[in-house]
């Protein structure tokens, strides 16, 4: 007879313990649990699990961790690259390769065309594309993620920096400012990522971010009238009615109808090119290579018609070279520092949001798991290194990710591909673009933009959540017809409000026992549960019982006790006697919420009622013993289970049989 295994044995007597153990000692159990790790050591554990992702390697050899082997972890987590580029094969760099040269097509000329919609030069879009996919592909995670300018981002730069500093009268101060704000977005999504603070950017809803990109989409869709009516003035303003009243008086001033029929003729050929491609899977390549062959044909027009000579704007000189440096323009000292860490705050946040959400939707149909926060602390260093070679806030496109997936990219060496092949066009091809119609520019943005609006997820959100659409709604009119800024205030606006009624004002449950069980459920949602009488058993919905609703949940208590002790007189069925406090949802606790459980204690015992608690979590439970509430409300007053509590009232003086 073989001997039995130590765990086993150890297991089977651990099961036996608890099975025959008293609701006395369970309710011990409760009391004498461990108290929780301090607030210093859960920070820097956080910071650990981003810094280390793979924590104490556990093996059959319980091999010690040496320094080097720490450094090798702190490495990996930092550049994923090395971990899986060890494996990397040919095979895969071909798919890359072709991924990766199909990205470079649609980059560089949105790279242009987003570079005017931030008001800087056409280089600093091209740049913008090539040191932040670089920096990306050795710290980011995800493999499809096609890194680069883009619309959100740069309608932000245009309609926020330009209240700092004015593009028009002094054009290398706002350049500078660009990079400055850069430098600060980058800085703090470096922070969000390493203190693991990615729950920050929660607070843009999805329903919100819908209802901005919508809003944002028709805002930089109506930007570009002026490049494609070929308008000399409009208006630096983003709201609908000042961009509406801009262009009208710009069609009674002097405009050229050749930009409108060239920037037209080209913007249908582009949405037809991509209705091609979404019917027809096969030819995904047609609407990404469309916006290139656009430019390539339009300035050929303009070069061999002399269209340029009868009003049709064109780009003219970019200069040539790879990026160049921008450490000495970062502003640090003045006036603006302040302002320009407010617009890289907002930016940092909306950039991430955008990035993480593409990210992890890709991420998904891969089926891996993509992490926020290393995430974060990627683009955080990779728009730091921009900021300091003259390029301003890069994040993750949908528009390009959904191209890189399609090519079939596998890992992140598709964007170094893409990087470098925008790097030579800067060296080789930027002189060709001399003629290139700034139309052209505005139609490749303006049909980019419907994938920014997406009607059907509005409409989702309507049938599953009104106080959701509220938010969607609340960001598109703000952004419409305020600012973009603006419509992030009343969609974060909202989003809090809605958070803070659920906290202020939490739900309360009377529970009651189902039939033939221990289970103690909410008796609006099932009727046929069965209340105790002369006993009150009350669950509190909230995590947190805190100043923000402790007097409303005490309150409310004390109301639905004297409602049925009232309720219990007319009908002569003597009165309540105890008052049972489930707290399993209730995860922490602070002073004011322990002052509200003291007040409440003392009201109930005032009328003869007793106070039970059931399965107070760790933090409340340690909260509770330091503020000696335990010993006020009596250790016998605890509970592992409702159950155990209303069998102990039962079986007590408090409640006669009479009135069971």
């Amino acid at each position: 007879m073989g001997s039995v295994p130590i765990e086993t044995f150890s297991i089977e007597e651990k099961q036996l313990d608890i099975e025959d153990s008293s609701p006395v000692q369970r309710a011990e159990w409760v009391l004498n649990s461990p108290d929780p790790p301090p607030l210093c050591h859960e920070l820097i554990s956080s910071i650990k699990q981003t810094v280390f992702p793979h924590g104490k390697k556990h093996s059959s050899s319980s091999k010690k961790q040496t320094p080097r082997d720490y450094a090798a972890s702190f490495l990996q987590g930092l550049f994923p690259i090395l971990r899986w580029g060890r494996n990397y094969k040919a095979s895969k760099f071909k798919s890359d390769l072709m991924a990766g040269l199909t990205l470079a097509s649609l980059s560089i000329p949105q790279s242009i065309g987003y570079a005017s919609l931030a008001k800087l030069d056409p280089e600093y879009g091209l740049y913008t594309s090539v040191v932040p996919p670089l920096i990306y592909a050795l710290m980011g995670s995800s493999r499809e993620l096609a890194i680069g300018p883009v619309a959100v981002v740069s309608i932000l730069m245009s309609s926020m920096v330009p209240n700092i500093q004015d593009p028009v009268a002094d054009p290398i101060a706002y350049r500078n400012l660009v990079f400055t704000v850069t430098f600060f977005a980058g800085t703090f999504q470096a922070v969000f990522g390493m203190f693991r603070l990615g729950f920050l950017i929660d607070f843009l809803s999805h329903a919100a971010i819908v209802g901005f990109m919508a809003g944002a989409a028709i805002i930089i869709g109506l930007q570009q009238l002026k490049g494609l009516f070929g308008f000399s003035h409009f208006t630096n303003k983003t709201d609908v009615v000042s961009v509406l009243e801009s262009v009208f008086e710009s069609l009674h001033s002097e405009w050229f109808p050749l930009n409108f029929v060239l920037g037209c003729s080209f913007l249908i050929f582009l949405l037809v090119a991509r209705f091609i491609g979404r019917r027809n899977k096969k030819l995904f390549w047609l609407p990404t290579i469309a916006p290139l062959i656009a430019v390539i044909l339009s300035t050929l027009i303009v070069f061999l018609t002399k269209a340029d000579k009868h009003g049709v704007k064109i780009i003219k000189h970019i200069k040539v070279g790879v990026n160049r440096s921008s450490v000495n323009q970062l502003q640090f000292h003045g006036p603006h520092v302040g302002q320009a860490a407010k617009v890289g705050l907002i930016t940092a946040i909306i950039a991430l949001t955008e990035a993480i959400a593409v990210g992890r939707s890709f991420a998904s149909i891969r089926g891996y798991h993509l992490d926020g926060n290393k995430e974060m602390v990627a683009m955080g260093f990779m728009n730091i290194a921009g900021s300091l070679t003259s390029c301003y806030v890069a994040t993750g496109s949908f528009s390009r990710t959904a191209v890189n997936f399609s090519a079939g990219c596998q890992t992140v060496v598709s964007n170094i591909v893409m990087a470098i092949t925008v790097l030579v066009s800067l060296e080789l091809l930027t002189r060709l673009l001399y003629f290139t119609p700034i139309t052209i520019l505005a139609s490749i943005i303006l049909s980019a933009l419907p994938g920014l609006i997406d009607i059907n997820e509005a409409f989702y959100i309507w049938k599953v959540d009104k106080m959701d659409f509220l938010a969607c709604l609340g960001a598109f009119i703000g952004v419409l017809f305020a600012s973009v800024e603006i419509g992030l205030m009343v969609a974060v606006a909202i989003s809090f409000a809605k958070i803070l009624l659920k906290s202020i004002r939490p739900g309360i449950e009377e529970l009651g026992r189902l039939p033939g069980t221990d289970i103690f459920c909410d008796i609006s949602q099932y009727p046929m549960a069965i209340k105790t009488p002369a006993i009150i058993t009350i669950r509190v919905n909230s995590s947190l019982l805190c100043f923000a609703n402790a007097n409303f949940i005490r309150e409310r208590i004390v109301r639905w006790v004297t409602e049925h002790e009232n309720e219990m007189k007319d009908n002569a069925n003597g009165s309540v006697q105890a008052v049972i406090l489930d707290m399993s949802n209730m995860m922490s606790i602070d002073t004011s919420g322990i002052v509200a459980l003291q007040e409440l204690h003392k009201e109930l015992v005032s009328h003869g009622i007793e106070l039970a608690m059931t399965n107070p979590r760790q933090q409340v439970i340690h909260k509770l013993k330091l503020a000696n509430f335990l010993d006020k409300l009596g250790r016998g007053w605890i509970f592992l289970t409702v159950g155990e509590a209303v069998d102990a009232c039962l079986n007590s003086n408090l409640v006669s049989l009479s009135s069971c």
